[in-house]
């Protein structure tokens, strides 16, 4: 049973047990475009059926993941066929199956809620909300946030962390930003606020456009089903 039922990999480089970091970003790029579907999906059509099956898979997924052993989960199995021509980068693993634990609470959470009660509360959209916010820094930015809350309950400090965030370092030169960066882009968001409140970019609804979508949406599939149909 040890032989199957484990977190993480021994590697003889490591005296410390890790994970390959390149399979976990990539699931967390596409776990946020799925989830960002399907938060919106919920929120403006009222249609859960998608965040339904997001919220099962997900639950699935994680109880695979943190229960029994993290490479026999699905969605770990489908990436590493995508990066396992890729170098791997290793991760500490304890960090990160702390933070899969809070993500399996979270699911749980989720499941009763909007699978079996079949209702959105304002405590789904905050963990949807959390959950995208995470995703999307531990997915572009390589930062897992929930690193740095292990670090706050646990003697033994996060090592291995991705792309070296947990070590103390001094900042290269190009790594560096001096107060003329600072200024140009606060002055860069300030325009973009100033031009959305006073109104300086109008927007005029064009009909003509709004035809040519319509149009360019349905006229495809109205020749599709009338071409499936004279075929039979």
């Amino acid at each position: 049973m040890k032989k199957h039922f484990y977190f993480w990999e021994k590697i003889k480089e490591y005296d410390v047990r890790v994970l390959n970091e390149r399979e976990v970003r990539a699931w967390a790029w596409i776990l946020f475009f799925f989830a960002m579907i399907a938060f919106f999906q919920a929120c403006t059509l009222w249609n859960l059926y998608v965040i339904q099956l997001f919220v099962i898979a997900f639950l699935i997924d994680f109880i695979i993941r943190v229960l029994i052993n993290p490479k026999y989960s699905p969605s770990l199995t489908l990436w590493r066929l995508f990066v396992s021509s890729q170098k791997p980068e290793y991760v500490w693993a304890p960090q990160k199956r702390f933070a899969r634990a809070i993500w399996l609470i979270l699911a749980i959470i989720m499941f009763f809620t909007v699978v079996i009660q079949g209702t959105i509360w304002p405590v789904n959209a905050i963990i949807c909300v959390i959950c995208l916010i995470f995703l999307f820094f531990e997915s572009v930015f390589g930062i897992c946030i929930w690193c740095y809350v292990y670090n706050l309950f646990n003697k033994e400090k996060a090592q291995l962390c991705p792309w070296w965030v947990c070590e103390i370092v001094k900042k290269e030169p190009i790594q560096k930003t001096n107060r003329i960066q600072i200024l140009i882009l606060i002055l860069a968001i300030g325009l973009l606020f100033t031009v959305s409140a006073t109104g300086l970019i109008k927007i005029n609804k064009n009909p003509n456009i709004e035809n040519n979508i319509t149009q360019s949406i349905t006229e495809p599939v109205w020749w599709c089903t009338s071409t499936c149909m004279f075929s039979k």
